[in-house]
């Protein structure tokens, strides 16, 4: 190798020169493409840090720019892993498909094409793997699951993961989500603000254990800024029989004199329903997410926002090279907006 003068930055022509390969190699190699051998990655990689190599922001900047105003031709798959039991489930949940569309139109701009994955009866996590590998693919999107599905010895530490909601607790990845203490915080100053005084938040036990969700927190906080005489204890739905349910909630809103409920169950609707409770008549009601519930009123989580963020945490994930469960874990979170409806009329 030729001698290069010291204090003097390497470029991706420099460390192509200096190793006799072409500098698209080089390029590949720092992304850690699987177009470009192991061995040939790791020299490539190991000079790099010898020489001390950094990117020039302008230039990535640049790069940037330029891809952003081209189309630029697919080049790989990011897989998006669907272990539902019954797989077209999944996307039949309007929420979910806008994580999909978000994300799938988010990866054609950096050349990748988001291909679905299923994982079950016809194909175990196993034989995921020797497909993934096969097609030389390094990036895993995994959306939200009902049931944590059974990975066995899936090697996670082959590819860059992230994960939609808190719904998996396995694998531990970095997670891209709604910000459910900020949008339950929003939920109730916005109905505070159209005149109800007691809301209430209804949701099932099983799922604020099992899947980390934290709307009670954003409750909890929002509840300080209400006169404690206002104030409505959490209805928190157990293991329970839909009948069951159906009279703990009424019995709930009598004893509490609870104006307005936000939730995050798509049947509460039907369960007041059973009790003879009108919405919005005699009780007014807004949810966590306006695409699948039986309400028009509360919160749109901007879905495809959150689909598309996920992609850009993976993209980056693939050019750094970082791959398996993280040892820092990292989630963004998306504020959603509030939506006005006909289940929660303005009482001012």
């Amino acid at each position: 190798m030729t001698p290069e003068p010291e204090n003097r930055r390497f470029s991706l022509r420099d460390i192509a020169r200096q190793l006799g390969v072409s500098h698209a190699a080089v390029s590949m190699a720092l992304r850690d493409s699987p177009r470009i051998s192991a061995t040939l990655k790791e020299k490539i990689r190991n000079y790099a840090e010898q020489v001390g190599y950094r990117p020039d922001p302008m230039l990535t900047a640049l790069a940037s720019y330029r891809q952003s105003k081209s189309n630029p031709a697919i080049q790989a798959a990011i897989a998006w892993i669907n272990a539902w039991p019954q797989p077209d489930e999944l996307r039949s949940f309007r929420e979910f498909d806008a994580y999909w569309l978000g994300a799938s139109a988010a990866a054609e701009k950096f050349g990748y094409r988001l291909e679905e994955f299923r994982v079950g009866r016809e194909c175990s996590p196993k034989r995921l793997h020797q497909i993934l590998s096969t097609r030389g693919i390094r990036g895993l999107l995994l959306p939200p699951h009902r049931e944590q599905p059974d990975w066995g010895d899936f090697p996670w530490s082959s590819y860059s993961l992230v994960r939609f909601g808190r719904s998996l607790g396995k694998p531990h990845t970095h997670i891209v989500t709604a910000d459910q203490v900020a949008n339950t915080m929003l939920a109730i100053h916005e109905i505070l603000r159209r005149g109800y005084r007691r809301v209430g938040l209804v949701i099932e036990e099983k799922r604020l254990r099992e899947s980390g969700h934290l709307f009670e927190g954003g409750y909890a906080l929002a509840q300080r800024s209400i006169p404690d005489k206002d104030r409505v204890p959490v209805m928190a739905l157990g293991a329970l029989s839909a009948g069951e349910k159906s009279k703990s909630i009424a019995t709930w809103i009598k004893k509490h004199k609870v104006e307005a409920i936000f939730t995050d169950l798509a049947e509460v609707p039907d369960l007041l329903g059973k009790q003879g409770i009108r919405i919005p008549d005699d009780v007014a009601l807004a949810v966590t997410s306006v695409l699948d519930a039986q309400a028009d009123a509360g919160i749109d989580q901007h879905p495809e926002e959150i689909g598309r963020v996920g992609l850009l945490m993976l993209n980056s994930l693939i050019n750094d090279g970082a791959r398996g469960i993280p040892k820092i874990f990292r989630q963004i979170l998306v504020e959603g907006s509030w939506v006005d409806g006909s289940t929660l009329p303005d009482r001012r």
